[in-house]
């Protein structure tokens, strides 16, 4: 390993902070991982963090990762962060926070005060667009600040996304990525910068274009390293800084997703299915293409909000036993989950799960909730795991049909990366639910990879992104689908699953009317 040059790749996820060390040929030849608290709650409904905890955590994570390597920190070329998406942090004209950042879990409400003023608000009246800008003002975290803290608000001088904000510790500049800029901001996601002048997004929060960092293209310098900063990685200072993009982005290029025939999904915290296309296609009408963490390309994404959560909530509700098992044993509890699922036949014996925990904007509408049908007395918790995971991947299906009927692109190979994809028996029924390949990327670490990559172009160690992505990603296994799962899963898809929100969604309604929830 003498001379070779290593990649720093920061990533702070919503479950832990990462320090990953990669070298040019995508191996991970170190890692240093904190597990961190999600957030705090001061409110029902309420997602906080402060950002210090981030600094520290990320400072903890890279002490272990120096502890689990003999490479050595003079190695690191460059460094590259990402994050997850959509948390935002007020900070000072001195940088420092003026309040707790608020998590992208975060579901407090802004008020609404009348429709958007001019031009604008008679356009979305009369494109009946009214409700769906009604929502996004409301999810805008700057329209809560402002409304409640105005004192806060007053004193901000840059409004960060968590990236924008580590980015600053790192190198003293307020610049960001294009390929983090996901949420309630005034982003121009066609031409990728700041929205123009004459956005209806400047009319629908209190930001100002001075309030915003620059923005540099995935690849491209942020930076050098502090003194402090590189006192707290335990590298040397004045080190460039990479821009990357968001953790879910870096995903993707981590599994080399570099054209729309691929779909890249996630069994994360948010549960995704994407394509990396240079064309700018909306895969839901309305909602725009996410910044990829390939330059001047888009992600085709749907989302299933906390798409993995019953898969946490089951493991914590039901799972024990297998948990404390894989402990006594040394194991990884999913080894036992596993088991769990290959107890129970394809289909869960007509066990059928709806995965919306939590409504979205538009697919699904917002009264939208989550739900289990077909039970009977031979069913057990096994095959409520097994059809939750099933239903998660219908649901991804569903997205990936979206996807092509939007892009025109049919989706040939699967690539599943996050939490999920460990387990065997959920990428093979994966493969099975899907009719397609389904493949697992060589390192668990993708977000972080796809960091490594857009530092390793940017620093030259590759010529572009189509090299770097071949010298640094590759596949693990492959999980070919066995046509006779595929035959009942197909039958189930078509005629139980993709009828189970239209005909429950006036209960949806009723069920919100009388109790208020979802709101």
């Amino acid at each position: 390993m003498s001379g070779t040059p290593l990649i720093l790749a920061i990533d702070n996820g919503t479950q832990s902070v990462r320090a990953l060390l990669f070298d040019t040929h995508g191996n991970l030849v170190g890692k240093g991982k904190q597990e961190i608290d999600p957030y705090f709650s001061e409110q029902p409904g309420w997602a906080e963090q402060h950002p210090e905890y981030f600094w520290e955590s990320l400072g903890v994570a890279c002490d272990k990762l120096w502890q689990s390597t003999d490479a050595s920190p003079d190695h690191v070329a460059g460094i590259a962060v990402t994050t997850q998406r959509g948390t935002v942090i007020n900070v000072d004209r001195d940088g420092k926070p003026l309040r707790p950042a608020i998590i992208w879990l975060d579901q407090r409400h802004a008020r609404v005060d009348g429709p958007v003023k001019g031009p604008w608000g008679w356009l979305f009246k009369l494109a009946r667009l009214e409700d769906t800008i009604a929502r996004f003002r409301e999810k805008t975290q700057a329209n809560w600040i402002v409304q409640n803290q105005p004192e806060i608000w007053g004193k901000t001088h840059k409004f960060l996304l968590l990236s924008g904000y580590l980015n600053f510790r790192l190198t003293g500049h307020y610049r960001d990525s294009t390929g983090s800029q996901v949420g309630y901001l005034p982003f121009d996601y066609k031409k990728h910068r700041w929205a123009g002048k004459h956005d209806f997004k400047w009319q629908t929060m209190p930001v100002t274009p001075d309030q915003l960092p620059e923005l540099v293209a995935p690849g491209d310098r942020i930076g050098e390293l502090l003194p402090e900063a590189a006192r707290q990685l335990g590298v040397p200072e004045g080190l460039p800084v990479i821009a990357a993009a968001s953790d879910k982005a870096c995903e993707i290029l981590g599994s080399g997703g570099l054209s729309p025939d691929v779909g890249c999904m996630s069994y994360g915290t948010t549960a995704t299915i994407n394509t990396t296309s240079p064309e700018y296609v909306e895969p839901v009408r309305l909602m725009p293409p996410y910044p990829a963490a390939l330059p001047g390309h888009y992600s085709t994404e749907v989302m299933i909000y906390r798409g993995y959560w019953m898969v946490s909530w089951f493991k914590r509700e039901f799972g024990l036993r297998e948990q404390k098992i894989a402990e006594e044993l040394d194991i990884q509890p999913e080894v036992l989950f596993d088991e769990l699922i290959r107890d129970v036949p394809p289909g869960s014996m007509g066990l059928m799960l709806q995965p919306y925990w939590s409504p979205g904007v538009r697919q699904p509408g917002p009264e939208a909730k989550g739900a289990i049908i077909g039970f009977g007395d031979v069913h057990t918790r096994a095959h409520v795991y097994r059809a939750t995971l099933e239903g998660l991947a219908y649901a991804l299906r569903e997205g990936k049909e979206r996807i092509e009927k939007r892009s025109g692109v049919p989706i040939r190979k699967l690539r599943v990366a996050g939490g999920g994809s460990q387990s065997d028996a959920a990428m093979q029924l994966t493969a099975d639910i899907f009719g397609l390949p389904a493949e697992r990327p060589h390192t668990y670490e993708t977000s972080g990879l796809g960091a490594a990559i857009d530092a390793a172009v940017g620093l030259g160690l590759h010529p572009d992104f189509a090299s770097a992505v071949s010298a640094m990603t590759r596949v693990g296994d492959c999980f070919e689908p066995d046509p006779t799962a595929h035959a009942l899963y197909n039958r189930l898809y078509s005629e139980v699953y993709l009828d189970m929100y239209p005909r429950l969604q006036p209960i949806y309604r009723k069920i919100r009317d009388i109790t208020g929830y979802p709101r």
